[in-house]
C-alpha cells in the first residue's frame, strides 16, 4: 500500500508543479469558458429564449444554465491537454520508464488521470468563483455539493483523454484528434442547451447528445449545482469511465497498445 501511495504523491506533485511553471495553461483555461459566459451567451440568450429549465422547475437565466457546462469544458479540454503531456513523456522516455516501474500499470495510469482531475476540479472552482463575482451565483451548498460530481466527470474524461493518447504515435498527431473529439462532444451536448430544446430542431441530434457520455457528466455536474443528485447520469459517466479506463489500460499494455505497434 506504501509504495502505491508514494506513487500517487509524486504524479500529483509532478503534475501540480508543472500546472504551476504553465500559468499561460491556467489563464486559458479560465478565459475559454468566461468568453462563452459573457459574450456567447448572449446571443444564445436571445435566439434560444430559454427562461425556465424543466429538471430544476425554476426560472433562471440563460448564463447559469451553461456554467455546469462550462465546468464540464474545463474537465474536457484539460483532461486533453493532460494526456498531451502523456504522448509528450512518451516521446521524451519519462512515461516509458514510469510504466516499467514494478508497480501495476493500471494503478500508474489511474494516478496520471487523477493529477490531471484534481488541477481540473481547482480550475473549475476559480472560474465558479468569477461568475459568483459577476453576480451569475448558484445555491451555496451547490459549491460543496458538485466536488464529488466533478471528480466523476473529470475521472471519466481524463480517461478518455488517457485512452486516446495510447493509440497516437505522434505529438503532432494529437492536436488533430483533440478537435475532432472536443468540439462534437461538447457541442452534442446539453452544455449549452437542453434536450428538449434539440429535439425540436432534430431527432436524431436529440439521441445523439443523448447518447454522449459529456452530457451525462454536465447533467451530473449541474443537478448537483442545484443540490439534486441525477443517478442516471452518475451510472452512465462511471460506466463510461470504466470503458475509457479499459480502453487506456488495454492500449499501454506492452503485449497489444503502443509498445507493441512500434516495436
Amino acid at each position: 500500500m506504501k509504495p502505491l501511495l508514494i506513487a500517487l504523491t509524486a504524479i500529483v506533485t509532478r503534475e501540480a508543479l508543472r500546472f504551476a511553471q504553465q500559468r499561460e495553461r491556467f489563464i486559458a483555461a479560465l478565459v475559454r469558458p468566461l468568453v462563452w459566459l459573457l459574450v456567447f451567451a448572449a446571443g444564445f440568450r436571445a435566439a434560444l429564449g430559454l427562461s425556465i429549465i424543466a429538471p430544476y422547475q425554476t426560472y433562471i437565466t440563460y448564463e447559469t444554465y451553461i456554467v455546469p457546462g462550462l465546468c464540464g469544458m474545463i474537465l474536457l479540454f484539460n483532461g486533453m491537454q493532460s494526456s498531451l503531456s502523456l504522448v509528450y513523456d512518451r516521446e521524451m522516455g519519462s512515461m516509458r520508464l514510469l510504466l516499467t516501474s514494478p508497480l501495476p500499470r493500471w494503478w500508474l495510469l489511474l494516478c496520471k488521470i487523477l493529477a490531471g482531475t484534481v488541477i481540473s476540479i481547482l480550475q473549475c472552482y476559480v472560474f465558479l468563483a468569477i461568475a459568483a463575482a459577476l453576480g451569475i451565483a448558484m445555491p451555496p451548498a451547490g459549491y460543496i455539493l458538485v466536488l464529488p460530481a466533478l471528480l466523476v466527470a473529470g475521472l471519466m474524461l481524463g480517461a478518455l483523454g488517457v485512452a486516446l493518447s495510447s493509440f497516437i504515435r505522434q505529438l503532432e498527431n494529437f492536436a488533430g484528434v483533440m478537435n475532432f473529439v472536443i468540439f462534437p462532444m461538447f457541442f452534442l451536448s446539453t452544455a449549452l442547451y437542453p434536450l428538449w430544446r434539440m429535439a425540436e430542431s432534430s431527432e436524431l441530434l436529440r439521441d445523439i447528445c443523448a447518447a454522449n457520455p459529456f452530457t451525462h457528466a454536465v447533467e451530473l455536474i449541474r443537478f448537483a449545482l442545484y443540490g439534486q443528485f441525477n443517478g442516471m447520469a452518475l451510472v452512465w459517466t462511471l460506466l463510461a469511465a470504466c470503458v475509457f479506463l479499459g480502453l487506456a489500460i488495454r492500449g499501454y499494455d506492452p503485449g497489444r497498445g503502443l509498445v507493441r505497434r512500434k516495436g
